[in-house]
């Protein structure tokens, strides 16, 4: 069995509408890394449903390799897998200059340890428990702060709509 599987969905076919002016565009791809099925498969729902294409990998070490592709301008990770922390990605990002933005998906984490992710850089700390809307627009906001710092494809004709 690999440690990536894929999903594909299109752009636009949101069952549940967002909140959020903010559209998804085309080429927009998400890592999930997690090594719970039950945690990644609700999570993959969440952003299926808002047009958003996902992959996911098992393992830090898996997910590195993914990250280094530069295929993906958002990575959302469970903190600490078996095999390493999701520091490892963002020192990924940092090295190879690919600009794509760690949104952290935790069970467990307490205010100074919140701090400290957004200190050594990730972009927003989600309580897995409580926060699945939260998750949505956290990573619409993360894949647009990637796409400034020109991760991925450009978002071509994707921007907010405007007013009439």
């Amino acid at each position: 069995m690999s440690l990536i599987t894929r999903t594909r969905e299109k752009p636009g076919e949101s069952k549940t509408p967002s909140t959020s002016p903010l559209n998804v565009p085309d080429g927009a791809r998400i890592l999930i890394v997690c090594e719970d099925n039950s945690e990644t498969e609700r999570l993959k729902d969440l952003l299926r449903q808002e047009g958003f294409a996902s992959e996911w990998a098992k393992s830090i070490t898996a997910g590195c390799e993914a990250a280094k592709s530069g295929r993906f301008q958002v990575v959302v990770s469970t903190p600490l897998l078996r095999d390493g922390s999701w520091r490892r990605l963002t020192d990924i990002a940092n090295h190879y200059g690919l600009g794509f933005e760690v949104v952290l998906w935790a069970r467990n984490f307490d205010l100074p340890d919140w701090a400290e992710a957004l200190k050594e850089g990730a972009f927003d700390v989600l309580d897995a428990m409580c926060e699945h809307p939260r998750a949505v627009e956290a990573t619409k906001r993360a894949l647009w702060a990637a796409y400034l710092k020109g991760a991925g494809p450009g978002p071509r004709a994707a921007s907010p709509p405007r007013a009439a």
